[in-house]
């Protein structure tokens, strides 16, 4: 099985392409999911982030209020290196048994795994091909601000707590540029799907 990691910055697309890869056939995994799952309340992650960080930042039901505590990360470098100590473990192990599974179901098939920050926590070293997503700066700006409804600011704030884009460019194998928008990016990625194929 190929195993393929894919990453990029807030705001740059991932998510579509995540879809093209999954309507072409591959085993996908989104780790935002995953790290929902981990910290769902009453799981171990959930305590260790009430541990950390407090139950006030509980929703009435019992969730962590994601908004709040981005809130609390995006505005600190310490705290954000915390939360991610406690959740990346967590997902990494969620991860791996996943995609045990999906090789033993298929061993010739070709697993993604969706991931912002995997780079910055060495979890891509596990994958045979990485793949960065990215676009230009103030379309990822635009994007960011329009999606989560955010102030300039704060989109910015958000965008220079992670990895600079040309940064991560460094680490692919594979590179799927969607600033020419959606059309664009599916071609770049049914492409590279017919060279994972290959391998």
């Amino acid at each position: 099985m190929i195993k393929v990691g894919l990453t990029g910055s807030i705001a740059v697309g991932k998510s579509y392409v995540v879809e093209i890869f999954r309507e072409l056939g591959a085993f996908v995994l989104d780790a935002d999911l995953t790290a929902r799952e981990v910290v769902a309340p009453d799981t171990q992650g959930w305590r260790l982030i009430i541990e950390h960080f407090g139950s006030n930042i509980l929703l009435p039901n019992n969730e962590i209020n994601r908004a709040k505590l981005g809130a609390i990360v995006f505005a600190d470098q310490e705290r954000r290196q915390l939360l991610n100590s406690v959740v990346h473990p967590l997902v990494i192990e969620n991860q791996n048994e996943w995609l045990k599974a999906r090789e033993a179901e298929k061993p010739d098939g070709i697993a993604v795994i969706d991931a912002a920050l995997m780079i910055e926590s060495g979890g891509y070293r596990r994958f045979d091909k990485i793949i960065v997503v990215w676009c230009d700066a103030a379309i990822q700006l635009k994007r960011l601000m329009t999606r989560s409804n955010l102030s300039e600011q704060e989109a910015l704030q958000r965008i220079n707590a992670q990895m600079p884009q040309a940064e991560k460019k460094r680490y692919a194998d594979f590179l799927i540029e969607t600033t020419e928008g959606f059309e664009a990016a599916r071609r770049q990625t049914v492409e590279i799907f017919g060279q994972l194929k290959l391998l």
